[in-house]
Protein backbone atom coordinates (compact mmCIF):
# COMPACT_ATOMS: atom_id res chain seq x y z
CA UNK A 1 0.00 0.00 0.00
CA UNK A 2 1.15 3.56 -0.65
CA UNK A 3 0.33 6.96 0.75
CA UNK A 4 -0.86 8.01 -2.71
CA UNK A 5 -3.39 5.16 -2.68
CA UNK A 6 -4.73 6.11 0.75
CA UNK A 7 -4.85 9.77 -0.26
CA UNK A 8 -7.10 8.82 -3.18
CA UNK A 9 -9.38 6.77 -0.94
CA UNK A 10 -9.67 9.40 1.79
CA UNK A 11 -10.16 12.22 -0.73
CA UNK A 12 -12.92 10.19 -2.36
CA UNK A 13 -14.72 9.77 0.97
CA UNK A 14 -14.31 13.47 1.77
CA UNK A 15 -15.81 14.52 -1.56
CA UNK A 16 -18.75 12.16 -0.99
CA UNK A 17 -19.53 13.75 2.37
CA UNK A 18 -19.35 17.21 0.78
CA UNK A 19 -21.77 16.11 -1.98
CA UNK A 20 -24.41 14.74 0.39
CA UNK A 21 -26.20 17.95 1.30
CA UNK A 22 -26.28 19.78 -2.06
CA UNK A 23 -27.41 16.65 -3.89
CA UNK A 24 -29.86 15.93 -1.08
CA UNK A 25 -31.38 19.42 -1.31
CA UNK A 26 -32.06 19.00 -5.02
CA UNK A 27 -33.58 15.56 -4.46
CA UNK A 28 -35.73 16.94 -1.64
CA UNK A 29 -37.16 19.56 -3.97
CA UNK A 30 -38.17 16.77 -6.37
CA UNK A 31 -39.50 14.69 -3.47
CA UNK A 32 -41.81 17.54 -2.50
CA UNK A 33 -42.71 18.39 -6.09
CA UNK A 34 -41.43 21.96 -5.73
CA UNK A 35 -40.31 24.14 -8.62
CA UNK A 36 -36.63 24.21 -9.51
CA UNK A 37 -34.71 26.60 -11.80
CA UNK A 38 -35.01 23.97 -14.53
CA UNK A 39 -38.81 24.26 -14.52
CA UNK A 40 -38.54 27.40 -16.65
CA UNK A 41 -37.34 25.25 -19.56
CA UNK A 42 -38.56 21.77 -18.70
CA UNK A 43 -41.84 22.60 -16.94
CA UNK A 44 -43.84 22.67 -20.22
CA UNK A 45 -42.27 19.35 -21.22
CA UNK A 46 -43.40 17.78 -17.94
CA UNK A 47 -46.91 19.17 -18.36
CA UNK A 48 -47.01 17.89 -21.91
CA UNK A 49 -46.13 14.37 -20.79
CA UNK A 50 -48.96 14.38 -18.27
CA UNK A 51 -51.51 15.62 -20.82
CA UNK A 52 -50.37 13.13 -23.44
CA UNK A 53 -50.63 10.22 -20.98
CA UNK A 54 -53.80 11.44 -19.27
CA UNK A 55 -52.14 11.61 -15.87
CA UNK A 56 -53.04 13.91 -12.99
CA UNK A 57 -49.73 14.41 -11.13
CA UNK A 58 -51.58 15.64 -8.04
CA UNK A 59 -53.62 12.46 -7.71
CA UNK A 60 -52.26 10.50 -4.75
CA UNK A 61 -51.90 6.71 -4.78
CA UNK A 62 -52.06 4.10 -2.07
CA UNK A 63 -49.23 1.58 -1.80
CA UNK A 64 -51.09 -1.13 -3.75
CA UNK A 65 -51.72 1.18 -6.69
CA UNK A 66 -48.18 2.58 -6.55
CA UNK A 67 -46.80 -0.98 -6.64
CA UNK A 68 -49.13 -2.04 -9.46
CA UNK A 69 -48.12 0.91 -11.65
CA UNK A 70 -44.44 0.19 -10.93
CA UNK A 71 -44.82 -3.43 -12.01
CA UNK A 72 -46.88 -2.67 -15.12
CA UNK A 73 -44.57 0.12 -16.26
CA UNK A 74 -41.45 -2.00 -15.95
CA UNK A 75 -43.09 -5.07 -17.47
CA UNK A 76 -44.11 -3.11 -20.57
CA UNK A 77 -40.57 -1.73 -20.91
CA UNK A 78 -39.22 -5.26 -20.56
CA UNK A 79 -41.40 -6.53 -23.41
CA UNK A 80 -40.42 -3.53 -25.53
CA UNK A 81 -36.72 -4.27 -25.11
CA UNK A 82 -37.24 -8.00 -25.68
CA UNK A 83 -38.88 -7.20 -29.03
CA UNK A 84 -36.05 -4.87 -30.08
CA UNK A 85 -33.40 -7.47 -29.28
CA UNK A 86 -35.25 -10.27 -31.04
CA UNK A 87 -35.88 -8.13 -34.15
CA UNK A 88 -32.45 -6.47 -34.18
CA UNK A 89 -31.50 -8.14 -37.47
CA UNK A 90 -34.29 -6.40 -39.42
CA UNK A 91 -34.25 -3.04 -37.62
CA UNK A 92 -32.29 0.04 -38.81
CA UNK A 93 -28.99 1.46 -37.49
CA UNK A 94 -27.35 -1.93 -37.77
CA UNK A 95 -24.50 -1.39 -40.26
CA UNK A 96 -22.58 -4.61 -39.45
CA UNK A 97 -25.80 -6.60 -39.90
CA UNK A 98 -25.88 -8.12 -36.43
CA UNK A 99 -28.47 -10.85 -35.94
CA UNK A 100 -31.27 -10.76 -33.41
CA UNK A 101 -30.83 -12.34 -30.00
CA UNK A 102 -31.99 -15.86 -29.19
CA UNK A 103 -35.15 -16.11 -27.05
CA UNK A 104 -33.23 -16.94 -23.87
CA UNK A 105 -30.60 -14.25 -24.56
CA UNK A 106 -33.23 -11.57 -25.18
CA UNK A 107 -35.19 -12.69 -22.10
CA UNK A 108 -32.13 -12.40 -19.87
CA UNK A 109 -30.98 -9.05 -21.26
CA UNK A 110 -34.44 -7.44 -21.19
CA UNK A 111 -34.94 -8.43 -17.55
CA UNK A 112 -31.37 -7.44 -16.75
CA UNK A 113 -31.85 -3.84 -17.86
CA UNK A 114 -35.44 -3.53 -16.61
CA UNK A 115 -34.26 -4.43 -13.10
CA UNK A 116 -31.23 -2.09 -13.12
CA UNK A 117 -28.98 -5.16 -13.04
CA UNK A 118 -27.35 -4.82 -16.48
CA UNK A 119 -25.90 -8.32 -16.38
CA UNK A 120 -24.18 -8.89 -19.72
CA UNK A 121 -23.48 -12.39 -21.04
CA UNK A 122 -22.51 -10.92 -24.43
CA UNK A 123 -19.92 -8.53 -25.89
CA UNK A 124 -21.82 -5.33 -26.63
CA UNK A 125 -19.64 -4.14 -29.50
CA UNK A 126 -19.92 -7.53 -31.24
CA UNK A 127 -23.62 -8.29 -30.75
CA UNK A 128 -25.61 -5.06 -30.42
CA UNK A 129 -26.54 -2.45 -33.03
CA UNK A 130 -26.61 1.26 -32.24
CA UNK A 131 -30.41 1.14 -32.14
CA UNK A 132 -30.38 -1.69 -29.60
CA UNK A 133 -27.81 0.13 -27.48
CA UNK A 134 -29.71 3.43 -27.50
CA UNK A 135 -33.38 2.51 -27.65
CA UNK A 136 -33.32 -0.95 -26.15
CA UNK A 137 -30.83 -0.46 -23.32
CA UNK A 138 -30.16 3.20 -22.57
CA UNK A 139 -33.88 3.91 -22.09
CA UNK A 140 -33.81 1.39 -19.24
CA UNK A 141 -30.73 3.03 -17.78
CA UNK A 142 -32.79 6.17 -17.27
CA UNK A 143 -36.13 4.68 -16.32
CA UNK A 144 -34.94 1.87 -14.04
CA UNK A 145 -32.86 4.44 -12.16
CA UNK A 146 -35.81 6.84 -11.99
CA UNK A 147 -37.99 3.99 -10.72
CA UNK A 148 -35.56 3.29 -7.89
CA UNK A 149 -35.48 6.93 -6.78
CA UNK A 150 -39.27 7.19 -7.04
CA UNK A 151 -39.64 4.13 -4.81
CA UNK A 152 -37.28 5.69 -2.26
CA UNK A 153 -39.46 8.81 -2.25
CA UNK A 154 -42.53 6.64 -1.64
CA UNK A 155 -40.81 4.94 1.29
CA UNK A 156 -39.77 8.29 2.76
CA UNK A 157 -43.39 9.44 2.63
CA UNK A 158 -44.39 6.37 4.61
CA UNK A 159 -42.18 7.57 7.47
CA UNK A 160 -42.97 11.28 7.04
CA UNK A 161 -46.76 11.24 6.61
CA UNK A 162 -49.33 10.77 9.34
CA UNK A 163 -52.67 8.96 9.20
CA UNK A 164 -52.98 8.88 5.44
CA UNK A 165 -53.53 6.10 2.95
CA UNK A 166 -51.32 7.50 0.17
CA UNK A 167 -47.58 7.62 -0.57
CA UNK A 168 -47.39 9.81 -3.68
CA UNK A 169 -47.86 9.41 -7.43
CA UNK A 170 -45.57 6.97 -9.26
CA UNK A 171 -45.85 8.70 -12.64
CA UNK A 172 -45.12 12.15 -11.25
CA UNK A 173 -42.13 10.88 -9.27
CA UNK A 174 -40.58 9.07 -12.25
CA UNK A 175 -41.17 11.98 -14.61
CA UNK A 176 -39.68 14.59 -12.30
CA UNK A 177 -36.62 12.51 -11.46
CA UNK A 178 -35.94 11.83 -15.14
CA UNK A 179 -36.50 15.40 -16.35
CA UNK A 180 -34.98 17.45 -13.56
CA UNK A 181 -32.22 15.19 -12.27
CA UNK A 182 -31.00 12.42 -14.57
CA UNK A 183 -31.26 14.10 -17.97
CA UNK A 184 -29.63 17.45 -17.08
CA UNK A 185 -26.72 15.87 -15.22
CA UNK A 186 -26.17 13.31 -17.97
CA UNK A 187 -26.04 15.96 -20.69
CA UNK A 188 -23.24 17.78 -18.86
CA UNK A 189 -21.60 14.48 -17.91
CA UNK A 190 -21.62 13.21 -21.51
CA UNK A 191 -20.03 16.44 -22.77
CA UNK A 192 -17.30 16.04 -20.15
CA UNK A 193 -16.65 12.47 -21.30
CA UNK A 194 -16.54 13.52 -24.96
CA UNK A 195 -14.00 16.20 -24.08
CA UNK A 196 -11.88 13.47 -22.51
CA UNK A 197 -11.96 11.26 -25.58
CA UNK A 198 -15.05 9.07 -25.18
CA UNK A 199 -16.70 8.53 -28.62
CA UNK A 200 -20.18 9.83 -29.39
CA UNK A 201 -21.04 8.97 -32.99
CA UNK A 202 -23.53 6.99 -35.05
CA UNK A 203 -20.63 5.39 -36.93
CA UNK A 204 -20.64 1.84 -35.58
CA UNK A 205 -17.17 0.82 -36.65
CA UNK A 206 -14.12 2.00 -38.60
CA UNK A 207 -11.30 0.06 -40.23
CA UNK A 208 -7.73 1.09 -39.41
CA UNK A 209 -4.43 -0.03 -40.84
CA UNK A 210 -1.95 -1.16 -38.21
CA UNK A 211 1.79 -0.47 -38.20
CA UNK A 212 2.33 -3.97 -39.59
CA UNK A 213 -0.06 -3.21 -42.47
CA UNK A 214 -2.92 -5.40 -41.25
CA UNK A 215 -6.55 -4.30 -41.15
CA UNK A 216 -8.22 -3.81 -37.75
CA UNK A 217 -11.89 -3.09 -37.15
CA UNK A 218 -12.46 -0.65 -34.28
CA UNK A 219 -15.92 -0.50 -32.71
CA UNK A 220 -17.42 2.95 -32.09
CA UNK A 221 -20.88 4.30 -31.39
CA UNK A 222 -22.83 6.63 -29.08
CA UNK A 223 -20.72 5.69 -26.07
CA UNK A 224 -20.60 8.90 -24.00
CA UNK A 225 -24.39 9.25 -23.70
CA UNK A 226 -24.73 5.68 -22.45
CA UNK A 227 -21.69 5.91 -20.19
CA UNK A 228 -23.06 8.93 -18.32
CA UNK A 229 -26.33 7.32 -17.26
CA UNK A 230 -24.61 3.97 -16.81
CA UNK A 231 -22.69 5.48 -13.90
CA UNK A 232 -25.09 8.09 -12.53
CA UNK A 233 -28.00 5.64 -12.51
CA UNK A 234 -25.88 2.81 -11.03
CA UNK A 235 -26.70 0.68 -14.06
CA UNK A 236 -23.24 -0.58 -15.00
CA UNK A 237 -23.85 -2.14 -18.40
CA UNK A 238 -20.89 -1.41 -20.67
CA UNK A 239 -21.05 -0.34 -24.29
CA UNK A 240 -17.97 -2.53 -24.74
CA UNK A 241 -17.26 -5.94 -23.27
CA UNK A 242 -14.30 -4.59 -21.27
CA UNK A 243 -16.67 -2.09 -19.60
CA UNK A 244 -14.90 0.72 -17.74
CA UNK A 245 -11.51 -0.89 -18.33
CA UNK A 246 -11.93 0.07 -22.01
CA UNK A 247 -10.21 3.38 -22.91
CA UNK A 248 -13.24 4.43 -24.96
CA UNK A 249 -15.41 4.21 -21.82
CA UNK A 250 -12.91 5.35 -19.20
CA UNK A 251 -9.92 7.11 -20.78
CA UNK A 252 -7.88 8.34 -17.81
CA UNK A 253 -7.52 8.78 -14.06
CA UNK A 254 -9.76 11.86 -14.00
CA UNK A 255 -12.67 10.13 -15.72
CA UNK A 256 -12.10 7.16 -13.42
CA UNK A 257 -12.53 9.34 -10.33
CA UNK A 258 -15.58 11.13 -11.73
CA UNK A 259 -17.18 7.81 -12.62
CA UNK A 260 -16.73 6.50 -9.08
CA UNK A 261 -18.14 9.70 -7.59
CA UNK A 262 -21.13 9.64 -9.94
CA UNK A 263 -21.96 6.07 -8.90
CA UNK A 264 -22.38 7.22 -5.28
CA UNK A 265 -23.58 10.81 -5.80
CA UNK A 266 -27.35 10.22 -5.76
CA UNK A 267 -27.07 7.55 -3.08
CA UNK A 268 -25.34 9.82 -0.58
CA UNK A 269 -27.76 12.63 -1.43
CA UNK A 270 -30.76 10.42 -0.63
CA UNK A 271 -29.51 9.92 2.93
CA UNK A 272 -29.77 13.67 3.52
CA UNK A 273 -33.12 13.78 1.73
CA UNK A 274 -34.49 11.13 4.09
CA UNK A 275 -33.39 13.08 7.15
CA UNK A 276 -34.99 16.24 5.79
CA UNK A 277 -38.19 14.39 4.86
CA UNK A 278 -38.68 13.09 8.41
CA UNK A 279 -37.84 16.48 9.89
CA UNK A 280 -34.44 15.58 11.36
CA UNK A 281 -31.35 15.78 9.09
CA UNK A 282 -29.31 14.06 11.80
CA UNK A 283 -31.18 10.85 10.94
CA UNK A 284 -29.76 11.04 7.45
CA UNK A 285 -26.23 11.77 8.68
CA UNK A 286 -26.43 8.75 11.01
CA UNK A 287 -27.36 6.50 8.08
CA UNK A 288 -24.54 7.92 5.97
CA UNK A 289 -22.06 7.39 8.83
CA UNK A 290 -23.01 3.71 9.12
CA UNK A 291 -22.72 3.29 5.35
CA UNK A 292 -19.29 4.92 5.22
CA UNK A 293 -17.96 2.80 8.09
CA UNK A 294 -18.85 -0.37 6.18
CA UNK A 295 -17.47 1.12 2.96
CA UNK A 296 -14.17 2.12 4.53
CA UNK A 297 -13.66 -1.31 6.08
CA UNK A 298 -14.36 -3.04 2.77
CA UNK A 299 -12.04 -0.72 0.84
CA UNK A 300 -9.23 -1.21 3.36
CA UNK A 301 -9.46 -5.01 3.11
CA UNK A 302 -9.56 -5.08 -0.69
CA UNK A 303 -6.77 -2.55 -1.13
CA UNK A 304 -4.52 -4.25 1.42
CA UNK A 305 -5.01 -7.68 -0.13
CA UNK A 306 -4.38 -6.52 -3.69
CA UNK A 307 -1.39 -4.43 -2.65
CA UNK A 308 0.11 -7.38 -0.77
CA UNK A 309 -0.26 -9.74 -3.72
CA UNK A 310 0.13 -13.49 -3.18
CA UNK A 311 2.89 -15.78 -1.89
CA UNK A 312 3.28 -17.22 -5.39
CA UNK A 313 3.88 -13.78 -6.90
CA UNK A 314 6.44 -13.05 -4.19
CA UNK A 315 8.16 -16.39 -4.82
CA UNK A 316 8.39 -15.50 -8.51
CA UNK A 317 10.17 -12.28 -7.60
CA UNK A 318 7.21 -10.03 -8.55
CA UNK A 319 6.87 -7.04 -6.24
CA UNK A 320 4.25 -4.31 -6.13
CA UNK A 321 1.10 -6.32 -5.50
CA UNK A 322 -1.39 -8.12 -7.70
CA UNK A 323 -1.68 -6.35 -11.05
CA UNK A 324 -3.30 -9.28 -12.85
CA UNK A 325 -6.52 -8.18 -14.53
CA UNK A 326 -5.93 -4.51 -13.75
CA UNK A 327 -5.36 -1.55 -16.04
CA UNK A 328 -1.92 0.06 -15.76
CA UNK A 329 -3.69 3.40 -16.28
CA UNK A 330 -5.38 3.05 -12.89
CA UNK A 331 -3.19 0.77 -10.78
CA UNK A 332 -4.05 -1.20 -7.67
CA UNK A 333 -5.51 1.53 -5.42
CA UNK A 334 -7.93 2.96 -7.98
CA UNK A 335 -8.93 -0.52 -9.16
CA UNK A 336 -9.54 -1.75 -5.61
CA UNK A 337 -11.55 1.39 -4.79
CA UNK A 338 -13.60 1.06 -7.97
CA UNK A 339 -14.42 -2.58 -7.21
CA UNK A 340 -15.76 -1.71 -3.75
CA UNK A 341 -17.70 1.31 -5.04
CA UNK A 342 -19.40 -0.57 -7.86
CA UNK A 343 -20.48 -3.47 -5.64
CA UNK A 344 -21.43 -1.37 -2.63
CA UNK A 345 -23.76 0.36 -5.06
CA UNK A 346 -25.83 -1.80 -7.40
CA UNK A 347 -23.78 -0.57 -10.35
CA UNK A 348 -21.70 -3.48 -11.60
CA UNK A 349 -19.43 -1.44 -13.84
CA UNK A 350 -15.83 -2.66 -13.60
CA UNK A 351 -12.43 -1.20 -14.41
CA UNK A 352 -10.61 -4.41 -13.47
CA UNK A 353 -11.33 -8.14 -13.63
CA UNK A 354 -12.76 -9.18 -10.24
CA UNK A 355 -12.04 -12.80 -11.15
CA UNK A 356 -8.30 -11.96 -11.06
CA UNK A 357 -8.37 -10.38 -7.60
CA UNK A 358 -6.82 -12.23 -4.67
CA UNK A 359 -9.24 -14.51 -2.83
CA UNK A 360 -9.96 -12.08 0.03
CA UNK A 361 -9.73 -9.04 -2.25
CA UNK A 362 -12.49 -10.59 -4.36
CA UNK A 363 -14.48 -11.58 -1.28
CA UNK A 364 -15.32 -7.97 -0.42
CA UNK A 365 -17.10 -7.14 -3.72
CA UNK A 366 -19.04 -10.39 -3.30
CA UNK A 367 -19.93 -9.62 0.33
CA UNK A 368 -20.96 -6.05 -0.54
CA UNK A 369 -23.73 -7.42 -2.75
CA UNK A 370 -24.70 -10.09 -0.22
CA UNK A 371 -25.19 -7.44 2.46
CA UNK A 372 -28.03 -6.17 0.27
CA UNK A 373 -26.05 -3.41 -1.47
CA UNK A 374 -27.02 -1.01 1.28
CA UNK A 375 -23.55 0.53 1.64
CA UNK A 376 -24.67 3.67 -0.23
CA UNK A 377 -26.32 1.25 -2.65
CA UNK A 378 -28.05 1.76 -5.96
CA UNK A 379 -30.04 4.90 -6.70
CA UNK A 380 -33.07 4.61 -4.44
CA UNK A 381 -32.65 0.89 -3.83
CA UNK A 382 -29.71 1.43 -1.48
CA UNK A 383 -31.53 3.73 0.93
CA UNK A 384 -34.79 1.78 1.04
CA UNK A 385 -32.80 -1.44 1.51
CA UNK A 386 -30.89 0.19 4.35
CA UNK A 387 -34.12 1.36 5.98
CA UNK A 388 -35.35 -2.24 6.01
CA UNK A 389 -32.33 -3.08 8.14
CA UNK A 390 -33.02 0.02 10.26
CA UNK A 391 -36.52 -1.31 11.00
CA UNK A 392 -35.01 -4.56 12.27
CA UNK A 393 -32.34 -2.69 14.21
CA UNK A 394 -34.86 -0.50 16.01
CA UNK A 395 -36.96 -3.59 16.72
CA UNK A 396 -33.94 -5.17 18.44
CA UNK A 397 -33.33 -1.90 20.29
CA UNK A 398 -36.96 -1.88 21.41
CA UNK A 399 -36.54 -5.32 22.90
CA UNK A 400 -33.50 -4.03 24.80
CA UNK A 401 -35.38 -1.17 26.44
CA UNK A 402 -38.57 -3.19 26.94
CA UNK A 403 -41.04 -1.12 24.93
CA UNK A 404 -42.59 -0.83 21.47
CA UNK A 405 -39.84 0.20 19.08
CA UNK A 406 -40.08 3.60 17.42
CA UNK A 407 -38.20 5.06 14.48
CA UNK A 408 -38.39 8.67 13.25
CA UNK A 409 -41.76 9.13 14.92
CA UNK A 410 -43.42 5.86 13.88
CA UNK A 411 -44.08 2.79 16.00
CA UNK A 412 -42.57 -0.30 14.42
CA UNK A 413 -44.95 -3.18 15.00
CA UNK A 414 -45.32 -6.79 13.95
CA UNK A 415 -46.52 -6.12 10.41
CA UNK A 416 -43.56 -3.92 9.52
CA UNK A 417 -41.02 -6.30 11.06
CA UNK A 418 -42.48 -9.33 9.26
CA UNK A 419 -42.47 -7.53 5.91
CA UNK A 420 -38.90 -6.30 6.45
CA UNK A 421 -37.75 -9.84 7.26
CA UNK A 422 -39.55 -11.14 4.17
CA UNK A 423 -37.89 -8.54 1.93
CA UNK A 424 -34.43 -9.21 3.35
CA UNK A 425 -34.85 -13.01 3.27
CA UNK A 426 -35.57 -12.99 -0.48
CA UNK A 427 -31.88 -12.39 -1.25
CA UNK A 428 -30.31 -15.39 0.54
CA UNK A 429 -33.16 -17.68 -0.53
CA UNK A 430 -32.57 -17.12 -4.23
CA UNK A 431 -28.80 -16.52 -4.07
CA UNK A 432 -28.09 -19.73 -2.20
CA UNK A 433 -30.89 -21.66 -3.90
CA UNK A 434 -29.69 -20.73 -7.38
CA UNK A 435 -26.07 -21.46 -6.46
CA UNK A 436 -27.06 -24.87 -5.12
CA UNK A 437 -28.95 -25.77 -8.30
CA UNK A 438 -26.06 -24.68 -10.52
CA UNK A 439 -23.48 -26.45 -8.36
CA UNK A 440 -25.11 -29.89 -8.74
CA UNK A 441 -26.45 -29.72 -12.29
CA UNK A 442 -24.53 -30.57 -15.45
CA UNK A 443 -25.61 -27.34 -17.18
CA UNK A 444 -24.56 -25.28 -14.18
CA UNK A 445 -21.16 -26.92 -13.77
CA UNK A 446 -20.41 -26.28 -17.46
CA UNK A 447 -20.27 -22.54 -16.70
CA UNK A 448 -17.27 -21.87 -14.44
CA UNK A 449 -13.81 -21.72 -15.96
CA UNK A 450 -12.02 -22.89 -12.83
CA UNK A 451 -12.40 -25.92 -10.61
CA UNK A 452 -12.50 -26.12 -6.83
CA UNK A 453 -13.26 -23.17 -4.53
CA UNK A 454 -12.64 -20.55 -7.20
CA UNK A 455 -15.07 -22.21 -9.59
CA UNK A 456 -17.65 -22.28 -6.80
CA UNK A 457 -16.97 -18.57 -6.20
CA UNK A 458 -17.70 -17.86 -9.86
CA UNK A 459 -21.11 -19.53 -9.57
CA UNK A 460 -21.86 -17.90 -6.20
CA UNK A 461 -20.91 -14.47 -7.54
CA UNK A 462 -23.17 -14.91 -10.58
CA UNK A 463 -26.29 -15.59 -8.51
CA UNK A 464 -25.33 -13.00 -5.89
CA UNK A 465 -24.95 -10.41 -8.64
CA UNK A 466 -28.24 -11.36 -10.30
CA UNK A 467 -30.42 -11.39 -7.18
CA UNK A 468 -28.68 -8.28 -5.86
CA UNK A 469 -29.26 -6.51 -9.19
CA UNK A 470 -25.56 -5.67 -9.47
CA UNK A 471 -24.50 -7.12 -12.82
CA UNK A 472 -20.78 -7.52 -12.24
CA UNK A 473 -19.27 -11.00 -12.31
CA UNK A 474 -16.27 -13.19 -11.75
CA UNK A 475 -15.69 -13.08 -15.48
CA UNK A 476 -14.47 -16.67 -15.74
CA UNK A 477 -18.02 -17.99 -15.83
CA UNK A 478 -19.71 -18.68 -19.17
CA UNK A 479 -23.29 -17.62 -18.57
CA UNK A 480 -24.70 -17.14 -22.08
CA UNK A 481 -26.48 -20.50 -22.08
CA UNK A 482 -30.21 -21.26 -21.84
CA UNK A 483 -29.66 -22.59 -18.29
CA UNK A 484 -27.95 -19.49 -16.94
CA UNK A 485 -29.88 -16.99 -19.06
CA UNK A 486 -33.16 -18.39 -17.83
CA UNK A 487 -32.34 -18.97 -14.16
CA UNK A 488 -30.40 -15.74 -13.68
CA UNK A 489 -33.19 -13.81 -15.43
CA UNK A 490 -35.75 -15.12 -12.93
CA UNK A 491 -33.40 -14.28 -10.05
CA UNK A 492 -33.00 -10.70 -11.28
CA UNK A 493 -36.75 -10.13 -11.44
CA UNK A 494 -37.38 -11.62 -8.00
CA UNK A 495 -34.48 -9.72 -6.44
CA UNK A 496 -35.85 -6.41 -7.68
CA UNK A 497 -39.62 -6.57 -7.50
CA UNK A 498 -40.37 -8.92 -4.61
CA UNK A 499 -38.39 -6.58 -2.37
CA UNK A 500 -40.16 -3.57 -3.84
CA UNK A 501 -43.66 -4.88 -3.12
CA UNK A 502 -42.78 -5.71 0.49
CA UNK A 503 -41.14 -2.31 0.94
CA UNK A 504 -44.16 -0.44 -0.43
CA UNK A 505 -46.45 -2.43 1.85
CA UNK A 506 -44.37 -1.20 4.80
CA UNK A 507 -44.58 2.37 3.45
CA UNK A 508 -48.37 2.14 3.27
CA UNK A 509 -48.58 0.75 6.79
CA UNK A 510 -46.34 3.46 8.23
CA UNK A 511 -48.14 6.29 6.42
CA UNK A 512 -51.39 5.27 8.10
CA UNK A 513 -49.90 5.51 11.60
CA UNK A 514 -49.99 8.42 14.00
CA UNK A 515 -46.85 10.30 14.95
CA UNK A 516 -45.19 8.78 18.01
CA UNK A 517 -43.09 11.48 19.73
CA UNK A 518 -39.83 10.41 21.34
CA UNK A 519 -39.84 9.97 25.11
CA UNK A 520 -37.22 9.33 27.78
CA UNK A 521 -37.65 5.60 27.15
CA UNK A 522 -37.13 5.82 23.38
CA UNK A 523 -33.96 4.44 21.87
CA UNK A 524 -31.98 7.32 20.29
CA UNK A 525 -31.48 6.85 16.56
CA UNK A 526 -28.97 9.57 15.72
CA UNK A 527 -25.92 8.91 17.90
CA UNK A 528 -22.90 6.65 17.83
CA UNK A 529 -24.69 3.81 19.61
CA UNK A 530 -27.34 3.71 16.88
CA UNK A 531 -24.74 3.83 14.12
CA UNK A 532 -22.91 0.93 15.74
CA UNK A 533 -26.13 -1.06 16.07
CA UNK A 534 -26.93 -0.50 12.38
CA UNK A 535 -23.48 -1.69 11.34
CA UNK A 536 -23.77 -4.73 13.63
CA UNK A 537 -27.24 -5.75 12.39
CA UNK A 538 -26.17 -5.50 8.74
CA UNK A 539 -23.02 -7.54 9.33
CA UNK A 540 -24.78 -10.16 11.44
CA UNK A 541 -27.81 -10.66 9.20
CA UNK A 542 -25.95 -10.26 5.92
CA UNK A 543 -22.54 -11.62 6.79
CA UNK A 544 -23.43 -14.66 8.89
CA UNK A 545 -26.15 -15.75 6.47
CA UNK A 546 -23.59 -16.19 3.73
CA UNK A 547 -20.60 -17.25 5.85
CA UNK A 548 -20.87 -20.99 4.98
CA UNK A 549 -20.94 -20.24 1.24
CA UNK A 550 -18.05 -17.79 1.57
CA UNK A 551 -16.11 -20.46 3.47
CA UNK A 552 -16.57 -22.87 0.57
CA UNK A 553 -15.55 -20.23 -1.97
CA UNK A 554 -13.18 -17.29 -1.35
CA UNK A 555 -12.04 -18.33 2.14
CA UNK A 556 -11.11 -21.84 1.00
CA UNK A 557 -9.50 -20.28 -2.06
CA UNK A 558 -7.40 -18.05 0.21
CA UNK A 559 -6.25 -20.98 2.36
CA UNK A 560 -5.33 -22.93 -0.77
CA UNK A 561 -3.39 -19.92 -2.06
CA UNK A 562 -1.36 -19.80 1.15
CA UNK A 563 -0.55 -23.45 0.58
CA UNK A 564 0.64 -22.72 -2.94
CA UNK A 565 -2.32 -24.34 -4.70
CA UNK A 566 -4.25 -22.71 -7.56
CA UNK A 567 -7.40 -23.70 -9.44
Amino acid sequence: MTWQGWTLILAFIGILIALAKPMGMWLFALYEGRRTPLHIVLGPVETGFYKLAGIDPDEEQGWQRYALHTLVFNSVLLLFTYAILRLQGVLPMNDPGMAGFTPDGAFNTAISFATNTNWQWYSGEATLSNLSQMLGLTIHNFLSAATGIALAFAFFRGFARRQTGTIGNFWADVTRVTLYLLLPICIVYAVFLIANGVPQTFVQQVVATTVEGAQQTIALGPVASQEAIKMLGTNGGGFFNANSAHPFENPNAVTNLIQMLSIFAIGVGLTWTFGKAVGNPRQGWAILAAMLILFTIGTAVTYSQEAAGTPMLAAAGIDGGNMEGKEVRFGIAASALFSVVTTAASCGAVNAMHDSFTALGGLIPLLNIQLGEVVIGGVGAGIYGFLLFAILAVFVAGLMVGRTPEYVGKKIEGREVKLAVLAIAILPLFILGGTAIASVSEAGLAGPLNQGPHGFSEILYAFTSAVGNNGSAFGGITSGTPFYNGLLGVCMWVGRFFVIVAMLAIAGSLAAKKHAPATAGSFPTTGGLWVGLLVGIILILGGLTFLPSLALGPIADHLAMIGGETF
